[in-house]
């Protein structure tokens, strides 16, 4: 699966941002998918994942309450609401996925295959 993550931009604290994430090839209803981030300087880190049907969803816990996760299968879509944003949460999003076969999700970004490009978030204070 190719995945193509979009939507970032600089927006002020408090202010709300939806990323897209378009993935194109085989089977995309059958993959866990991911949202990560990575700061300057600093290690990549899980945000949100969801399952193959959207049933179950885990986030970061700085994020729970103001981000959700959601997808799209007839469109092979899956989307990040940010809501209430912070500087904290500055950083390139990823998109990711991994093929599975049953209802699990994953914070760990060792189980994800496939990454898309990464799209800027910056958030001013």
């Amino acid at each position: 699966v190719q995945l193509q993550a979009s939507g970032g931009g600089l927006v002020q604290a408090g202010d709300s941002l939806r990323l897209s994430c378009a993935a194109s090839g085989r089977a995309f209803s059958t993959c866990v998918m991911g949202w990560f981030r990575q700061a300057p300087g600093k290690e990549r880190e899980f945000v949100a994942t969801i399952s193959r049907s959207g049933g179950r969803t885990d986030y970061l816990d700085s994020a729970n309450g103001r981000f959700t996760i959601s997808r799209d299968n007839a469109k092979n879509m899956v989307y990040l609401q940010m809501n209430s944003l912070k500087p904290d949460d500055t950083a390139v999003y990823y998109c990711a996925a991994y093929y599975n076969f049953n209802s699990d999700v994953s914070r760990n970004g060792a189980y994800y295959d496939y990454w898309g490009q990464g799209t800027q978030v910056t958030v001013s204070s």
